[in-house]
């Protein structure tokens, strides 16, 4: 048991540091040349590279600290240590390879989407292994602990949106706000897609009711190998006592499913609705594990 948390631990770290290797790549070659601001305590910190010429890995480690501290103070041991490496290995690798030969300075709407693309990927990879990289989440959920009638995501955009403008001032362009804003949708959207889209301990969640449902759940348990829950239920309009059948599947498993209820009852009525996580036999596992 020891040994495999050992070996969980230090993937972890290194995926991490996969991940922050992708998103220093993203600055460095689409973000920054470009003059990208997109949001957050990066987005400070590209600004600040363009005022002053300060290294924009170092300026986000020292951002970061006063949230780190203020963050230990309002969580106490519920603020992950991982996040502090994360941030730690994101700023140094930003810096590390601000150096690099190949800077993309063609279609800045280029540059937004693929900078966004990177960034999002970097990003999840972290988010994945349990780890964030500070900033302005800290100061989001710090803001939802004292005021619970406002969400982090909310928190969150408000920062952006205000980082997002000062940019369009110092660039004296309105179009960087606009292409950063391109940006921090599609690095949101590829997010949520490797999270919750491509993660494997997601699914499909089917409710069927059925007047076969002895033969739907034999089928079902026979030739898809998922599990049936039985749900006892009565019609509201005909107060016929029923049994509405509640079985999670993977989402290519979906059609399979749907056209064995129809060989057995053409008069099934089925709902399918997405669960983004499922973690249970036959579900939890960790694509990066």
């Amino acid at each position: 048991m020891k040994t495999e948390k050992l070996r969980t631990v230090i993937l972890d770290y290194v995926i991490i540091f996969l991940g922050a290797v992708i998103y220093a790549l993203s600055v460095n070659i689409f973000i920054s040349p470009n003059n990208i601001a997109p949001g957050g305590l990066t987005g400070i910190a590209i600004i600040l590279n363009y005022l002053f010429s300060f290294p924009i890995g170092l300026t986000v480690l020292i951002l970061n600290i006063p949230l780190f501290i203020w963050g230990r103070i309002e969580n106490g041991k519920k603020f992950m240590f991982k996040t502090i490496v994360a941030t730690a290995l994101v700023s140094f690798m930003i810096d590390a390879l601000a150096f690099l030969p190949y800077h993309y300075e063609g279609e800045t709407i280029l540059a937004s989407l693929f900078g966004g693309l990177i960034s999002g990927v970097g990003l999840a990879v972290i988010f994945y292994r349990g780890a964030t990289t500070g900033g302005t989440d800290i100061i989001g959920r710090i803001a939802h602990k004292h005021y619970p009638y406002i969400s982090i995501g909310t928190v969150i955009l408000m920062i952006d949106i205000v980082i997002i403008i000062v940019a369009s001032i110092v660039y004296r362009s309105i179009e960087s706000g606009l292409f950063a804003v391109i940006a921090i949708f599609v690095e949101t959207k590829v997010i949520d897609a490797f999270i919750y889209g491509m993660a494997h301990d997601n699914g499909k969640l089917l409710f069927i009711i059925t007047s076969a449902s002895d033969e739907v759940t034999s089928l079902i348990l026979e030739r898809i190998g998922r599990g049936v829950t039985m749900l006892d239920a009565r019609g509201a309009y005909s107060k016929d006592e029923k049994q509405v059948l509640l079985c999670a599947v993977r989402p290519s498993q979906v059609h399979k499913v749907k056209s064995l209820i129809t060989s057995v009852d053409e008069n099934a009525f089925v709902i399918v609705t997405t669960a983004t996580t499922i973690n249970g036999n036959g579900f939890y596992s960790n694509p990066l594990g």
